[in-house]
């Protein structure tokens, strides 16, 4: 028989406990939020990231901040520049004078010497040499012993080592003469000098000894992000990538990038093959063609920190949010090739154990 809202007037207790209209509208309420949240979690996509964190740095290791050296041992006698001043290629930064303010004048005489030291022994062996001649014309007629001839030809390369000996001396001084030549410090390159470490004519620097760093303008630059090791067989050149520079109003929402604002796009250049000291993997990611530009200096620096997400597959919200409560790391998606053995896979996740570094935040 069935039942009819009549029947529960036979049922005392039930009728007498009847909830209200307002518990049962919002039961009604907590089961269609349940219902919508198991469709959210179901149907609504999540962009899963590795998040990280680095700095950016110059491209080229020519436009990196770099330490200018002292090329020759004394004393700073003069200073060019001054702390974050701009130079151009070829201005003098620095003069270097040796000890001994007489040395360069003493290594030229020293030359000049060797100089007449070797035209006088090879003049001496061009005479030894028509010694030779003679020698062998009367030994061939008979009027000289062989000995002397011998003794001749030993007499010239005799000379002969002299004149080589001479020449290597010779070659010395012209080296040390170059380099106490060069005691002007010049810039590398154009750009700034950051810092002046050295000091004043009573400071000794020797030869290598930093006396200032240099930081070279409008350099190409990418950013080096490092994230965890679970997530590196996932990345490749190409992957993209949202950043958030130090210092530049941002909010990211990660999973969803397209509502994210103040975000960078950029793309990923190249991957260390193997772990930095901290046991990250450095990943460089660089500016992505026909996107909005990164900020240039003053704003972003180089050095600034950057916090980077890079963009991996596209899962349900409810897969993420199983795979954040255990623990998981990213999905490896069915039949991607492995970069590295050419060989096709079908994991549905890849293994590994540790804290996932592409949570999202």
């Amino acid at each position: 028989m069935p039942f009819r809202a009549d029947h529960i007037t036979h049922f005392k207790t039930l009728e007498s406990l009847r909830p209200p209209r307002p518990a049962r509208v919002f039961g009604w309420m907590l089961l269609m939020g349940m219902a919508a949240s198991i469709a959210f979690l179901l149907f609504v996509p999540w962009v899963q990231t590795s998040t990280g964190m680095g700095q950016v740095i110059a491209l080229d290791p020519r436009d990196r901040v770099q330490n200018i050296t002292a090329l020759v041992p004394g004393r700073v006698e003069q200073w060019y520049v001054t702390d974050g001043e701009l130079v151009k290629k070829g201005d003098p930064i620095a003069r270097i004078a040796d000890n001994d303010p007489e040395l360069l004048s003493r290594l030229r005489a020293e030359r000049a010497q060797a100089d007449a030291e070797i035209a006088a022994t090879q003049q001496a062996m061009a005479v030894a040499q028509r010694d030779v001649g003679r020698m062998q014309q009367l030994y061939a007629e008979g009027l000289s012993p062989r000995r002397d001839l011998e003794l001749a030809q030993i007499k010239v390369a005799d000379y002969g080592a002299k004149v080589a000996k001479s020449l290597a001396d010779r070659n010395r001084l012209d080296i040390n003469i170059n380099r106490q030549s060069v005691q002007i410090v010049r810039a590398p390159r154009t750009g700034r000098v950051l810092r002046i470490l050295g000091g004043d004519n009573a400071t000794m620097v020797k030869e290598g000894d930093i006396i200032a760093t240099f930081a070279p303008e409008q350099a190409v630059r990418v950013v080096e992000l490092y994230v965890d090791g679970r997530d590196v067989p996932l990345i490749y050149p190409g992957r993209p990538v949202r950043l958030e520079f130090e210092g530049w109003p941002a909010i990211q929402f990660s999973g969803w990038p397209s509502v994210a604002v103040g975000m960078f796009d950029g793309q990923v250049r190249a991957i260390d093959v193997s772990a930095s000291p901290n046991g990250l993997f450095r990943v460089l990611v660089e500016q992505k063609t026909g996107a909005r530009p990164w900020p240039q200096e003053p704003f972003v620096r180089l050095g600034a920190k950057v916090r980077g997400w890079v963009m991996m597959d596209t899962v349900s919200t409810g897969y993420e949010l199983w795979r954040l409560l255990n623990d998981f790391p990213l999905q490896y998606p069915a039949g991607a090739l492995d970069q590295q053995t050419g060989q096709s896979t079908s994991y549905g996740t890849a293994s590994g154990s540790g804290k996932d570094g592409g949570n999202a935040k």
